[in-house]
């Protein structure tokens, strides 16, 4: 399929007062499954994961990429506290934004990191018109994941996890040098590209300008995690998910197999894929041979 031939058309979904941006590559009214693509964080923008569109000129199939809430071009309400900002509020904006594009009754969702955490919160559910998951990179207890990231770090040379314990201990989370630990860590754990692809780029310049959800949700840093997420966990409710899943992570992911573990032990119908030259971003690290997978992956999907 031809990429010049492929429809773009961006809008607006009301929500409440509010309004979350929203992004269509391809066709909503073609046969294969369209694709709700949702970005991490939680407080990320759908830049980082705008490679995923890449499903629309290899299948045929929509691409909907979007700004939650509080994100990118979506309203941002930075007087908002930490009450604010729940599981409940992003299930309630993704439902709808089923609802106005009109594939409330038939879609496939892939959610990267938070996002695969709001994937499954979705999903246990049982929505439906939910057709197939994709989880990527993304951890099923919080706690798992903070203790896994806490061994990776110690794991890294020259100091890293001491000159990060010492400012997480002072509350000095915007030092220069927690900073430039703090880059050491995503440089190996979270996107090995080198440089970064502007995409990547643009979003953790967007959460620099703007840290209102991610850092009521998570914190200041993907392992510091002192936000309303630090005690989540859907492991108790994994096995009611009832759709075929696709589990994503990397190698060298900061979702290590023991984040992932709980997906593969307790889904039902799921599938583990782990890229070996990636870390938290194959859809970028790996970019050619991510697509190929989630492609083949969706398109077993796409008469259900």
């Amino acid at each position: 399929m031809a990429s010049e031939t492929i429809s773009v058309r961006e809008g607006f979904a009301e929500f409440g007062e509010w309004k979350t941006w929203y992004r269509v590559t391809g066709d909503l009214g073609a046969g294969p499954l369209p694709l709700v693509v949702a970005h991490g964080g939680p407080g990320c923008t759908h830049s980082y994961v705008d490679s995923f569109k890449d499903l629309a000129a290899l299948d045929g199939r929509a691409v909907i990429h979007y700004d939650q809430l509080g994100c990118g071009a979506s309203t941002r309400l930075p007087e908002k506290g930490a009450d604010f900002w729940t599981v409940e509020l992003f299930l309630a904006e993704l439902d709808t934004l089923l609802k106005t594009l009109g594939i409330a009754d038939r879609y496939a969702y892939l959610g990267q990191s938070w996002g695969g955490m709001l994937g499954t919160e979705h999903a246990v559910r049982r929505p439906e018109g939910l057709k197939a998951l994709v989880i990527a990179n993304s951890p099923a207890s919080m706690k798992t994941w903070v203790a896994e990231a806490n061994r990776l770090r110690k794991a890294l040379p020259g100091g890293i996890h001491e000159t990060l314990l010492k400012h997480e201990q002072a509350g000095t989370t915007d030092d220069p040098e927690y900073l430039a630990a703090t880059d050491v860590f995503y440089r190996a754990h979270v996107c090995r590209c080198d440089p970064w692809p502007a995409e990547v780029q643009r979003t953790f310049d967007a959460m620099a300008e703007d840290s209102t959800v991610y850092g009521a949700m998570n914190g200041p840093t993907e392992f510091h995690v002192i936000g309303t997420l630090k005690d989540w966990t859907v492991e108790e409710r994994l096995s009611q998910i009832n759709v075929p899943t696709l589990v994503i992570s990397g190698r060298h992911d900061e979702a290590t197999p023991l984040v992932v573990k709980p997906f593969v032990d307790t889904i039902p119908d799921n599938r583990w894929l782990v890229f070996e030259e990636s870390s938290h971003m194959p859809h970028y690290e790996e970019r050619e041979d991510c697509m190929a997978e989630v492609s083949a992956y969706l398109r077993s999907r796409d008469d259900a």
